[in-house]
This record gives C-alpha cells, structure tokens and sequence, in this order.
C-alpha cells in the first residue's frame, strides 16, 4: 500500500515537472541527409542514398546510413585535431532554456551583476568542433574551464575529468560538481553540448537541435558531441594531464558512454541516468512527447524510429565499450589488467529514461562484463533534482569519482616506480 503510494505520489511530481514548460515546439520530420553527407562520402554511400532518397525510400536510405555508422563506427565518431585551442575570459552566463518567471530573473540579476562588474569571470576552453554544421555559434566549442589547485595535484598524474550536464542544461548546470572534483585534485571541464547555452543558434529558445525529428541532425549533433570530448582530451593532454574520466547526465550520458566506447583514454566514467537506445526514449519519454508527436503524424513507430537512431544508440557498442580495458602491465610477478572504472546511475520512478530501458543497460552491462557500480535513486529524471534527491545523486557521483582517481592515481604511481625500476636495471646491465 505504502510503496504504491509513493509511487503514484512520485509520477506525479515528475509529471509535473516535466510539463511546467511551455515552450517545447513540435517540428514536422525531416530526414537530414545534408547533416551527414561529409560521413556519407567518405563512406562511399552518398550516391546510393541519394537515389533512395529521390526514389521516395528515404526511411530505408536512412536505416542504410545507421548500418554504414555501426559498420564503421571508428570513421563516424572519428575527427582530426583541432589546431585554435584557446581559453577566453569571460563573465558567465546562464543562458536559459525556459521562459519561466524565477528562471528569467535570475539570468537579468546574472547580466546586471556582470554589467556592475560584481560578478567575477571564468575561463573557458574554445576551439572549432570538427564537426561542422550551417551554424557558426554551434560550431565553436565551449568548455567552461576549472583548474585544480596545483598542490593538491603534488604526487601523482594530473587528472582531469568532462563533464556534461542533462539536455536543455543551462550554463550553470554541474558546475558545483566541477568545483567539488577540484576539492579531490582533479580539474574539470564542464563542456557546453551543441546546441545548448551560448552555442544555442539565436532563433532557438531551447536547445531542440540536439535532439530533434529531423534525424540526421541529431545523428549529427551526437557525433559532434562525441568528437568534442574526445577533442578536450587532447587538450588536457596538451597541458601535461594524464588520467581522464567523463561524468554524463541523462543526454549528456549518452555522448559520454558513446565517446568511452571509442576512446581508451576514458577511464573514469560515470552515467548518470542511463538507456539503452535513443529511440526508445524520445518514444517512450515524457520529455520527447513533442518530437514522438511530429514522429507519429508522419506515420512512424516505435521500432521503426529505434532502427533510424541505432548509429547512435549505447546498446550497440556494449561490446566495443566493454573491451576498451587498455591492455596490461607487469607489477611484480601479477599482470594487472588496466580497466575502465563505471558508475551507473538510473531512477526507478524514471518517466524520461523509463526504468525498463534502463533495466536493459544493467542487464547487458553484466552480460557484457563490464566491471560497473549500480546505484538506483528512489525518485524519477526531473526529481532528481530536487531536495532530498540532489544530494544522494551528488553523494554518488562525488563519491565515485573521487575512489576512482584516487585508484587511477596509485596505479600511476605504482607504473612510475616500476618503469623507473626496469630503466635503472636495464643501466646496470
């Protein structure tokens, strides 16, 4: 009785809280093969698409292009280094994504404060994505920047971690999490995902590029994401970092999972809201209803939709995530596997992820072989959030985070000594 009333008590919280915005806009499907066509050249099926596509097959020339991406995943979220890194100076911003009274304010106070020089500036990584889109503001990565103290980084790797708030983040969203992640010695940059905060193409109000009915935009805007991540750790390498990890929520946790699954340098990895495939929730979630709307007015289904976004979707790379352990070193006389550390966060009254999808990661994640902490929150998405939830979701995230480079650390540590022990044996012989 007790447990079925918490039950219909916590829906309909994140019913409504998932409804209080009024300003999510329902676009008509589109298929975006334009958004690919670098990929798709490369990838020799451009002309076979195109005729698909004129022929009226587009459904099917789509399903071919998620085939091509899942046949060749490496090339799909594979990029070239970008050349302009820099960090600007800046006041920082909210950039809202609702329209809603206290939200409005807040950024006005933000904008007054800056303007009164009252409020302090940031720093922020900037660089040209390798993925480019007809959007130039898009285009121009953004990663607000927080350095570690120098001498809490004494003796041991320099370790810095990504980190990627839920979709329609504002600005301001994780970046109490990148400040707690300093307090461990281990510095943070909290990257702006396309299309959201000042990488938001001025005609938007919320960030609906980045998932949206036009496919091959949100194929694109995954890729995108993906490649940035990938592209800030070339950055840290470029500063002397060593160790790196990568925090996701909800969306952001989709880019994070997909980027580990394609780059061994991920080593700490927490999810933070978790699915299996990104049809399934923009069908099934009540944060999607907009875009399931314009889906179904043009006559899709469910399973259907989940073949047109499988490129970009976790459960196919479940196998490519689970044997990208970096190989492994000699210490002493035991071979010490080198491994991905995971964290896994779902929400058993979850009406975005729904729980059954994410039930569906755990269960791979096990069959798969992947080494992951499972953690279930007692609350939905958007409660997670609120009070009391916040603070067991950060308790978890915190926690993790600081185990698993405090663990990378002494392995690196322990790597040193034994490099620096086989060099001296190898001057006395």
């Amino acid at each position: 009785m007790l447990k079925d009333l918490y039950a219909r008590w916590m829906y309909s919280w994140e019913t409504r809280l998932t409804t209080r915005d009024e300003n999510r806009v329902v676009r008509p499907l589109e298929w975006g093969f334009d958004w690919l066509r670098p990929f798709l050249e490369e990838a020799g099926i451009a002309a076979r698409v195109e005729r698909l596509d004129a022929a009226g097959s587009s459904e099917a020339a789509m399903i071919e292009v998620n085939e091509a991406i899942l046949a060749d995943s490496d090339r799909f979220f594979g990029y070239e280094r970008p050349t302009d890194f820099r960090l600007e100076e800046r006041h920082p911003m909210l950039f809202p994504t609702n329209v809603r009274p206290e939200t409005l304010e807040r950024d006005a106070r933000l904008r007054d404060l800056a303007e009164e020089g009252k409020l302090e500036r940031a720093q922020f990584l900037r660089f040209t994505s390798p993925e480019r889109t007809p959007y130039a503001e898009n285009d121009l990565v953004n990663a607000r920047w927080y350095p570690a103290d120098p001498k809490k980084q004494i003796g041991k790797p320099k370790q810095a971690i990504v980190v990627m708030p839920q979709w329609n983040a504002d600005a301001f969203s994780h970046n109490v999490l990148c400040s707690l992640f300093n307090r461990f010695g281990v510095s943070a940059l909290r990257l702006s995902k396309p299309y959201h905060d000042i990488r938001r193409p001025s005609e938007l109000e919320r960030s609906d590029y980045a998932v949206s009915a036009n496919i091959g935009r949100t194929l694109s805007a995954t890729r995108q994401a993906v490649v940035d991540i990938r592209c800030c750790l070339d950055w840290l390498e470029s500063q002397g970092y060593e160790q790196f990890g990568v925090l996701g929520t909800s969306l952001g946790s989709c880019y994070g999972f997909l980027a580990s699954a394609h780059d061994k340098r991920l080593r700490v990895n927490a999810f933070n809201h978790a699915s299996a495939a990104v049809g399934d929730v923009v069908w099934a979630g009540q944060s999607t209803r907009h875009i399931r709307q314009a889906l179904e007015e043009a006559g899709l289904t469910q399973e259907r939709v989940r073949a047109l976004w499988a490129g970009v979707s976790p459960m196919h790379y479940y196998a490519k995530f689970a044997g990208q352990g970096i190989g492994s070193r000699e210490q002493g006389t035991n071979a010490e596997e080198l491994v991905k550390k995971v964290l896994l966060i779902y929400a058993r009254y979850d009406l975005t992820f729904p729980y059954e999808y994410s039930l569906e990661v755990v269960r791979s994640f096990r069959e798969y072989g992947i080494d992951f902490e499972p953690r279930l929150l007692p609350c939905g998405h958007y409660t997670t959030g609120e009070t009391p939830f916040q603070y067991l979701d950060g308790w978890w995230m915190g926690s993790f985070v600081y185990r698993a480079f405090r663990d990378l650390a002494r392995e690196g540590v322990a790597l040193g000594a034994s490099v620096e022990s086989d060099a001296q044996e190898l001057v006395v012989k």
